[in-house]
């Protein structure tokens, strides 16, 4: 297993890996599928390593796509910004640390304390363009 998974339990460090080596979102089936040599039986097993790994900020969920993918940047507490290709698929993480600060102002005059932030952008890519 890979040195990212570190305090990780077997099962998340397998899910995390596999995501990291996939380098693209998978949905949490095609996680099982991909697992089941491994041991993995049963959808729970990977839904209960996605949201712990989740929690830590390892993985992302897309929602708009109902997939997983790996986090890619070394700063876990940060505003997540996805571009995702409406025609190729391929989704690229991005910082956006003004935006960061501006969620953080908004939160502020809110009196809202923020759990996370993940920003969906659908469009073309460079390449679909």
């Amino acid at each position: 297993m890979g040195a990212l998974a570190e305090g990780l339990t077997r099962n998340q460090a397998l899910v995390l890996d596999r995501l990291v080596a996939a380098g693209t979102p998978l949905s949490a089936y095609a996680i099982l599928d991909a697992l089941r040599p491994s041991g993995l039986k049963a959808p729970l097993q990977v839904y209960r390593a996605l949201d712990r790994l989740v929690d830590r900020g390892l993985v992302h969920r897309l929602e708009s796509l109902n997939a997983f993918i790996a986090c890619c940047h070394d700063q876990h507490d940060r505003t997540a910004v996805f571009l995702i290709c409406q025609r190729c698929g391929a989704v690229d993480e991005e910082d956006a640390p003004t935006l960061q600060g501006a969620i953080a102002d908004l939160a502020r005059a809110s009196n809202f304390a923020v759990d996370s932030v993940v920003l969906e952008i659908k469009g073309l890519c460079r390449g679909c363009r």
